[in-house]
């Protein structure tokens, strides 16, 4: 009995590594864009994952529609929503 608890130590303490260096970090950081991409509004500056800097003109319920530039608006995800950039950010960046 002792033996086979003993054996099994250093599985249960790799987990416990796994779990604090790798999975506790991550499920914070998904957390944290859960809580910016239901914060978007009507006017803010964003990133998404393809690059795309624009401002956001709608939002839906799992879509919004970005303006990447004056007159032209592209319909994304939320999740695509990378970043929400500084206030004048994108007019700087042109």
């Amino acid at each position: 009995m002792m033996s086979t608890l003993t054996g099994m130590l250093p599985l249960v303490l790799m987990f416990v590594v796994l779990y604090f260096v790798m999975i506790r970090p991550q499920m914070r950081k998904q957390k944290e864009h859960r809580t910016m991409i239901e914060a978007l509004a009507k006017g803010d500056e964003v990133a998404t994952a393809g690059g795309l800097l624009g401002r956001v003109t709608r939002l839906g319920e799992g879509y919004l529609t970005l303006e990447i530039a004056s007159g032209i608006e592209v319909q994304l995800q939320r999740s695509a929503i990378v970043q929400v950039l500084p206030k004048g950010a994108i007019s700087s960046a042109k």
